[in-house]
């Protein structure tokens, strides 16, 4: 039987040349490492990492970093102390376009202000309780005492103020369902837009040492927000960087207008933070330039980023400082509760 005619030999080319003597090379440096005993990903560096193996020069890693930071917030007295104000600040944080981080800016920055030292009280004026969630309440405890029942003058702000397992000086006045129905019953009641203002009773306010209560608005304009307003004296715009964001706040400043005009002369637009912003992208910063430009000194220099770990901190009922706190988002809502609290200083109006 006749032998296979042998293949005919063809030379490699360059390429296959070249990858086959990488390999060759990465084989044999690997073999070094090992019969060294030097770990792998500590021989083998890159051009731009410092040689210099001292514990400081890994701060300049990402991980490394986060980690510093996050040691630094969960440290007691890490994060410093912030002035305090001479009297309650009860902010509505309002945007009638869902989605726009009107909750999670409400939780955060609660929770920003609490790790200073700060007392914080969030009242969830939203009928679906997701600041609840997020500060770890179980709003859908049977009998548990809510806004609900505060509105209708069933309990009183003492009964229904339930504190944050997040912190001894962050608590929630918690919804449930029920609030979804309220607006229908309080339009027969007397003096319907004030009830949010006469149930938050200073005195209570006084004994828990509260020092910022932040009304966390449902999505709409109705009476919820309405009654809100009427309670607070300043409001925060919480504004997503995307244009269908802005198309809302005409008809929201119009609506703070008419309660100025008719129900509260003290109310004013103090705050606007700019929310979910994409640096990869022009229209995030065409957003926050148009923004900046109409509201002026009111802007926020703190921008919060579109983060992943930012959605999902409630699902743990935890605020995202509690839930990574050496991530962006943590450290974007630690400056901007520090903005927060430092502008007031410099505007007076301190203990």
């Amino acid at each position: 039987m006749r032998p296979p005619p042998a293949e005919p030999h063809v030379e490699p080319s360059e390429d296959v040349r070249g990858l086959v003597s990488f390999r060759r090379r990465a084989h044999n440096r690997r073999n070094d490492v090992r019969s060294s005993g030097v770990p792998e990903d500590e021989s083998v560096v890159s051009r731009e990492t410092p040689t210099d193996t001292h514990a400081g020069h890994y701060a300049d890693t990402p991980i490394a970093a986060a980690a510093e930071r996050a040691s630094q917030v969960l440290t007691p007295g890490g994060s410093g102390t912030l002035p305090r104000p001479a009297r309650p600040r009860i902010m509505t944080v309002a945007n009638q376009k869902g989605g726009v981080g009107k909750t999670t800016s409400a939780v955060n920055l609660a929770a920003g202000l609490a790790i200073h030292g700060l007392g914080v009280l969030v009242v969830d004026l939203d009928p679906q309780g997701n600041a609840s969630t997020a500060l770890g309440i179980d709003h859908r405890r049977p009998g548990i005492a809510s806004v609900y029942e505060m509105l209708l003058d069933d309990v009183s702000l003492r009964d229904a103020i339930q504190q944050s397992p997040a912190s001894d000086r962050l608590f929630c006045v918690p919804s449930t369902l029920d609030l979804a129905g309220a607006e229908i019953e309080l339009v027969s009641m007397v003096a319907r837009e004030s009830r949010l203002r006469r149930s938050l009773d200073e005195s209570v306010l006084a004994e828990l040492d509260i020092d910022y209560v932040l009304i966390d608005c449902p999505p709409s304009l109705g009476l919820l927000t309405v009654n809100a307003m009427v309670a607070a004296k300043e409001v925060l715009i919480p504004i997503q960087c995307e244009y269908y964001a802005l198309e809302g706040v005409g008809q929201l400043l119009r609506n703070i207008e008419l309660v100025q005009a008719h129900l509260n002369k003290e109310l004013h637009v103090s705050t606007v933070l700019l929310t979910m912003y994409d640096g990869r992208t022009k229209l995030a910063d065409q957003v926050a330039s148009e923004v900046r430009n109409h509201f002026g000194d009111t802007v926020l220099s703190t921008i919060i980023p579109r983060s992943v770990k930012v959605s999902e901190a409630p699902g743990y009922g935890m605020s995202i400082i509690e839930y990574d706190p050496g991530s962006r988002g943590s450290m974007s809502y630690l400056d901007a509760s520090r903005e927060l609290a430092q502008r007031a200083a410099l505007e007076g109006g301190l203990a």
